[in-house]
Formats: structure tokens, sequence, C-alpha cells
């Protein structure tokens, strides 16, 4: 199998997410603002594509969202 077949794009539909997953790592972009915490909430979204976690389910996009409100709460 070709590195290629190896490789998800995975586009989430909140705050711009788009990942590339293949085993082993990947990268991640958004348009959420720079700062530490968005910061770790892209490494552990892309940490659970990596590991296999259905990042694209309802359950957890509502997970992000959750997560990016918090973060806007307490940054205040």
């Amino acid at each position: 199998m070709s590195e290629k077949e190896n490789m998800k794009n995975i586009n989430l539909p909140c705050y711009g997410i788009s990942l590339n997953v293949e085993r082993g790592g990947g990268c991640i972009s958004s348009n959420l603002e720079e700062c530490e915490a968005h910061d770790a909430l892209e490494s552990i979204i892309l940490a659970h594509a990596c590991a296999g976690i259905d990042i694209e389910s309802p359950a957890y996009i509502e997970g992000i969202e959750t997560s990016v409100d918090a973060i806007a709460n307490n940054l205040d």
C-alpha cells in the first residue's frame, strides 16, 4: 500500500478544522485564534484522529464546540 493510500483528509464542520492524518502522525489547521489553549485543543484533536477515534461524530464535534466556548469564557 502506498503512503498516499494511508493518508486521510478530514474537514470538520466547525472552526475550519482540517486534518491530514496518517499512521503515526499528521497535521492540523484551523481558523481558531492563536493561543496556547487552542494549540493544545488542536493537538488533542490530531492525537485522537491518529489514534483512530471518530472525530467526525456529532458528539465529538459538539465536544470541540463546547471546549472552544469554555476556552473563550476563561480567557475573557
